[in-house]
């Protein structure tokens, strides 16, 4: 997938400066992608060179002008395209994941670090979610959100992304319980193996 689907897709929720696209990156899209705001800039000129995306000019007093960002027709033809495809597979590339291969090898305390570290990033990022979650549903129950909102796909991402979430923080709770223990039997004087 490229960024220009996920700024596409962003666009469908109306018009948007780059920094409010940022903005809106770190909230609603952050479940499932990231980019820099330097990306975006990039990203969006080169949109708006192709006319998938139209800029119009904001005159501010005491600020710079900005520029808001709407999806064309052309834009809407791309991201519709887009969803026809299938998409590739998903695949896990994580350094974590090669230190805790590793463990036996290396520093086993400063692998507990990262994967506590780890937690601690997929709980606040959680927070987050349920945060943006209760702000989607508003007085509604998810049941009467998913049967009435005009759109459902950001509620659904952010449902996986917070599903995703918590599996990490669940396996992290289980990679410490496990190397902690590990841990406790190799001070006392036990092999494992």
């Amino acid at each position: 997938m490229a960024l220009r689907n996920a700024i596409l897709a962003t666009l469908l929720d109306g018009e948007f400066s780059g920094y409010d696209l940022a903005k809106s990156f770190n909230a609603s899209v952050a479940n499932f992608w990231t980019a820099t705001p330097q990306q975006l800039y990039r990203e969006l000129d080169k949109m708006e060179a192709q006319g998938l995306v139209a800029a119009r000019v904001v005159e501010q007093r005491r600020r710079p002008n900005k520029r808001l960002f709407s999806l064309t027709d052309a834009g809407a033809a791309e991201l519709a395209e887009f969803t026809t495809r299938a998409p590739k597979p998903t695949a896990i590339r994580d350094e974590l994941l090669v230190q805790i291969q590793a463990v036996e090898a290396g520093d086993d305390k400063a692998v507990r670090r990262a994967v506590a570290d780890r937690m601690a990033v997929a709980e606040t990022k959680l927070k987050r979610f349920e945060r943006l979650r209760d702000r989607l549903l508003g007085e509604a129950t998810e049941a009467e959100f998913l049967a009435t909102a005009p759109r459902v796909g950001p509620y659904l991402t952010l449902a996986r992304g917070m599903a995703f979430e918590q599996e990490n923080i669940r396996w992290c709770a289980q990679v410490l319980a496990v190397l902690d223990r590990r841990a406790t039997v190799n001070d006392g004087g036990d092999r494992l193996g």
